[in-house]
């Protein structure tokens, strides 16, 4: 199965490179505006901040922010492939950190799993059954291992999608999926 994954997130990764930055911006603007008919008024939200080829985050985080809906990120930790985790109240607290993605490292204000009523998740992939293949590492799988209540809402771009990915076990399912065509699952 390691296999099998290995040569799928190659393929997605060729696809998301395809694709024009303008065209992810557009893109990640729509996927925004059909994420916010679900999230409920002062909904509590873990949004990852995005790299450059990801569904761009600032709009959907700068949405949530402007509603007044509390905006929890995640900090990555290499040492023991968590995350920790920081409300955010503002874009200048951001600064390129592990991957090249931005964490408010210096600004933290702590928050806990149990503060987080839904998490966005980002995508490397997925399919029409709520399963979701991320960039390998394991960061969010651990995560939602120890709080599986959280609402689960995966983003990626349509050409992400595949038929059926190879799941096992430790493989958490999302309980939406938003692209820019809309919520394709469920």
């Amino acid at each position: 199965m390691r296999e099998q994954k290995s040569s799928i997130r190659q393929i997605l990764r060729q696809r998301k490179d395809a694709m024009e930055p303008e065209d992810r911006l557009k893109k990640s603007m729509i996927i925004c505006r059909h994420l916010m008919t679900l999230i409920g008024e002062h909904e509590t939200v873990m949004a990852y901040t995005s790299k450059e080829k990801e569904v761009n985050t600032v709009p959907i985080i700068t949405t949530l922010l402007e509603r007044k809906n509390p905006v929890i990120v995640p900090i990555i930790v290499r040492e023991d492939v968590s995350l920790r985790l920081s409300y955010l109240r503002d874009f200048a607290a951001l600064v390129p950190s592990t991957f090249g993605v931005p964490e408010p490292i210096g600004s933290e204000i702590p928050a806990k799993g149990e503060d987080v009523d839904t998490i966005l998740l980002p995508m490397l992939g997925f399919d029409r059954t709520g399963g979701r293949i991320g960039y390998g590492a394991g960061y969010y799988d651990r995560f939602l291992e120890k709080h599986p209540s959280l609402r689960k809402i995966g983003i990626a771009f349509a050409c992400q999608e595949i038929d059926r990915l190879p799941l096992d076990e430790t493989d958490v399912r999302m309980d939406h999926i938003i692209t820019e065509e809309g919520i394709v699952y469920p």
